[in-house]
């Protein structure tokens, strides 16, 4: 393998868990328990990229970077602050903007591949 191309290795058994930076549990609803394995840092460690997991929940998310997302299983609606509700379902590919604020329902356990974008 070169350090040109890389597969992403079998999820290893020491995720990173609890809750993101940036992401608050909403009062009064369930949260979610989440898993993040960071499985690739670009050389220039300007992205990010490996699988969340997540259960079931409510969130207030803040966005700091650019995210790209692959769902792989699960559901979640997100709703921007002041803006429209979206649902994405298992196959699903979406963006999150850097400056996104807004609500995380997870309303299916989730797994998805995710890049993110750091500088």
């Amino acid at each position: 393998m070169t350090d040109t191309l890389f597969k992403f290795p079998e999820l290893s058994s020491t995720p990173i868990e609890g809750h993101l930076d940036g992401w608050k549990s909403i009062e009064g609803k369930p949260a979610a328990q989440m898993q993040t394995w960071i499985q690739h840092t670009s050389k220039d460690e300007s992205v990010i990229s490996g699988v969340w997991k997540s259960t079931t929940g409510f969130y207030h998310a803040t966005y700091d970077a650019y995210e790209f997302v692959h769902l792989i299983e699960g559901s979640c609606t997100i709703t921007p602050d002041g803006g429209e509700s979206q649902s994405f379902n298992a196959g699903d590919a979406f963006v999150v903007e850097a400056d996104f604020v807004g609500v995380w329902e997870v309303t299916a356990p989730i797994k998805k591949h995710f890049a993110i974008k750091l500088k």
